[in-house]
């Protein structure tokens, strides 16, 4: 629609829609260039201040991941579990942890999360006010590249870092590009202002 087809004051609010829509994007462009330069100094600091993961933090979505990262717990009993999955999973993720006779002690569970953005959004500020400053990240290898952007950017805008921990599997193509992009937007939004976005999406899994 172009601003003949308006009346004046239809096409005055069409320009202030104009107006605020161009300067959320200059004001995203301009939070990602600060960025760009404050995560890598707060990660290198957190490195610094903490060479080793403080936590274990387990991505839920695929079983395999909890097999894993509880057979990886016997290696660093000294470590906190963090699991990020739907509550309806909550049985059959802490009998694997049993299984593997780990400690319920050691496995803390956070229901928050509706999407891979928010397995991050929903456990960052706990981590922050713990002081935990370096992880160990448990996900499945076709879901690393995009947990990993996700976690440079959220947890790294909190001075957090993460050791990635790749769980092999087979049968899954790697997850696109776009659906990076995608969530490293998402990020930065949530960064600026608090918002996930997580409610305007129905597809987004783990």
């Amino acid at each position: 629609m172009s601003k003949k087809d308006l009346p004046a004051k239809g096409y005055y609010k069409f320009w202030k829609v104009k107006v605020r829509r161009r300067n959320f994007w200059l004001s995203l462009v301009a939070a990602g260039v600060l960025l760009a330069g404050i995560i890598p100094l707060r990660l290198a600091i957190a490195r610094h201040q903490a060479p080793q993961p403080e936590a274990i933090l387990v991505l839920g979505g695929n079983k395999k991941r909890f097999r894993f990262a509880a057979k990886f717990a016997h290696s660093h009993p000294e470590l906190d579990i963090w699991v990020s999955d739907y509550p309806i999973n909550y049985e059959e993720n802490g009998e694997v942890f049993r299984t593997e006779g780990i400690s319920q002690e050691q496995v803390n569970y956070d229901f928050c999360p509706t999407d891979t953005v928010t397995n991050f959004t929903c456990t960052v500020e706990y981590f922050s006010e713990q002081e935990i400053q370096h992880l160990y990240l448990i996900t499945s290898d076709y879901h690393m590249a995009r947990s990993r952007a996700i976690a440079t950017l959220i947890f790294g805008s909190r001075g957090i870092a993460i050791t990635p921990i790749a769980v092999p599997s087979k049968g899954y193509p790697k997850e696109s590009k776009l659906r990076i992009v995608r969530d490293c937007i998402r990020s930065l939004i949530w960064i600026a202002t608090g918002y996930s976005g997580a409610s305007f999406k129905s597809d987004f899994s783990s």
